[in-house]
Order: C-alpha cells, then structure tokens, then sequence
C-alpha cells in the first residue's frame, strides 16, 4: 500500500471514529456502533465449517499431518512445533527452531484465525493456508522436505492410504503433496476463536470496563484501525513498517526488505502485512522479528512509527487492556494418536 492510500485509510478511519476520543467523551452506545463499522466477530467452528464446504475426513486427516513429524526429514518437527495450538498458535521464540536447529529469519505468525487473514506469512506471499502450508515442509531452515519425500512416507503408511482415500474419493491418486495441504488448511480453518470479551461487546453485552472502553475509543481514534479493522483486526493489507519514523535496526532489520522479496517492487520495501491482533495477549514476542517481548511496548513503538503519536504513559496503558479483550475461546484439540511407520517408512536424516 502506498504512503498516500494508507493516509486516506487513515482519514477516513478518523473521520468514522472522530469522536470516539474516549469512553468518557463518547456515548457507549455511540462507540459500539462505530466499533460495529469497523470490527467484524469472529464466527463458530461450525460457521467456518459450512462455508468453506469441509468434510469431516479432511478436517481429521488435516488435524492428524498438523501434528505429523514425519513430514518433516529429522521426524520431529511437525506444523504444531511452530503453531502451538496450546500456546495461542505460535511458539513464543523471537524466531522459530528449524531442521538441524537453524533459527528461522521471521517470527511465527499465529495459525489462530488464520483462514481470515487475505494471506499468509508477513509478507503475504502465499494466498491461502493450503499453499502456506506447503512452504514450511519444503523450507531447508524449517521441515527440509520434498513432495517427493513427503508422499513416499505417506504412502508407505497404510493407515493414511485409507485416510486419503476416505478424505478426498473422487480422486484416482488421493495421496498427494496436494491433497496433505488442502487437508491441513481444512484442519487449521476449524482453529478459530470465538467469544472473545470484545465480540460479546460488539453483540450488545457490557463486557469492556470502562479503561478497556477508553483503550477502544484510543484504539479507533489514535488511528490504529487504518491497519488493524475487520475481522481479525489486521491481516487484511500491507503497510510499511515505519511510515512516519523507521524503528531501531533491531526491530526493522535492514536486510529483511519484506513484501519487496514477493513483488520486486521498489514502494513495497519494507512493507508488510498487517498483524492480525486477535489473542495478541497469547502471542508474545511481536513484529517480524520477534524482538519485543513486551505488548505495552509493542503499542508505543506503534503509536511513534506507524502514526506519529507519541503515546503517553496512560493511553499505552488503555490501547493495551483493549487489546486483550481480544482473546477468544481457544480451540480444544486432543493430540491424535499416529500410526505407525512401516519397514518402507524413510528413516530419519539430520
């Protein structure tokens, strides 16, 4: 997104909550419409299920390769190593551990309401879970796998030629590089977390007290929505980091340029998508680089590069309460049980 559209989305967000100064100032119910234009609840399981057309085969095949070590070429690292579905979807390390313990080059987005987000990854190179899911089995600084490999131990599985079967029937061929994907992104679009504190709020309910209300009206007024609305309050568009002063090299690191890598395009240096601020509270440490560990931290640095506010002791405060209304019910799921490997199961290499 260029400098002047992020500004006229900047506008027009102040122009919507203009008067959402604070919970003081403004009329609850006044702020809750306006909440309302901006923010979307985040659907049931079963919502999500019904509109994507998912099958339960696909979603048990896709939960049982989520947690699958196999896929990975040293057989201990799984999708779930990354996006802890106990610890709010990501792995709470700056940067995630890969195969021969190679440290990862970004932090690891939550999987948590990830079937929202207009991509995947930071820089929005995939377009949906299915091909996101794809990237970290083929990365060598992640699962260091192929298709190639990946299909001959699945294959040499019995249990999952079954399961590929029952999951996608149509198919002369069901197991495939392909069809693991498709089955992960079935599985991971059930991960969503409803009920949060604030969709209650956005449903008619008096859940926000009245410092969680006055972070609301900040959050909308300070200009915070221009990069953080709908439904999962960010992961809709690309936004430099830095628009109005570049953070330290610490945290903007000057040789990770971004969604530049993607699209080679000069204006998209350093861009990159929005977070999405849904369980945000779960998901420590933040940004790309996973170099601040500290959300109230996290909220000022916001406020100086991205807006030009220099935000005080006590909007940060606010800005920060709000924001962990944002977390939801968090998905139960039980670790299934795998089956075992068969004598033409690949070993395992390092």
């Amino acid at each position: 997104m260029s400098r002047k559209l992020l500004i006229s989305t900047l506008c027009a967000a102040l122009a919507l909550g203009a008067s959402a100064v604070s919970a003081e100032t403004q009329p609850t119910d006044q702020l809750r419409e306006t909440a309302r234009q901006l923010f979307k609840p985040i659907p049931e399981m079963e919502v999500v299920i019904k509109e994507k057309n998912l099958s339960s085969e696909q979603i048990e095949l896709g939960k049982w390769l989520f947690f699958e070590p196999r896929l990975s070429r040293s057989q201990i690292i799984t999708c779930n190593t990354c996006h802890s579905v106990g610890t709010g979807g990501a792995d709470n390390i700056s940067t995630s551990i890969g195969h021969g313990w190679q440290a990862g080059p970004r932090n690891s987005p939550t999987v948590l309401n990830a079937v929202f987000n207009v991509a995947q990854f930071w820089d929005g190179r995939a377009k949906d879970l299915a091909e996101q899911a794809k990237g970290p089995v083929q990365a060598s600084v992640e699962m260091n796998a192929t298709p190639e490999y990946v299909e001959e131990t699945l294959r040499s599985i019995p249990e999952y030629v079954e399961f590929f079967g029952r999951a996608f029937p149509n198919e002369q061929d069901p197991v495939s590089f392909d069809n693991m994907a498709k089955a992960i992104e079935a599985f991971e679009s059930t991960l969503v977390t409803p009920n949060s504190r604030f969709d209650q709020y956005l449903a008619g309910k008096p859940t926000l007290n009245a410092s969680e209300l006055n972070g609301l009206g900040l959050f909308i007024n300070k200009g915070c929505v221009a990069c953080h609305s709908g439904i999962n309050l960010g992961g809709q568009g690309y936004f430099p980091f830095g628009v109005i002063k570049k953070p330290g090299a610490d945290i903007l690191p000057p040789g990770d340029k971004g969604r530049f890598t993607v699209t080679n395009t000069a204006s998209d240096e350093y861009v990159f998508r929005a977070g999405p601020l849904r369980n945000i509270a779960l998901t420590a440490p933040y940004f790309h680089t996973g170099e601040v560990w500290d959300l109230e931290q996290a909220v000022a640095i916001m406020g100086s590069s991205q807006l030009g506010h220099e935000l005080n002791d006590d909007e940060v405060k606010a800005i920060t309460q709000f924001l962990h209304t944002l977390t939801g019910d968090q998905p139960q799921v039980v670790y299934p049980t795998l089956p075992r490997s068969t004598a033409a199961t690949p070993k395992p290499q390092q």
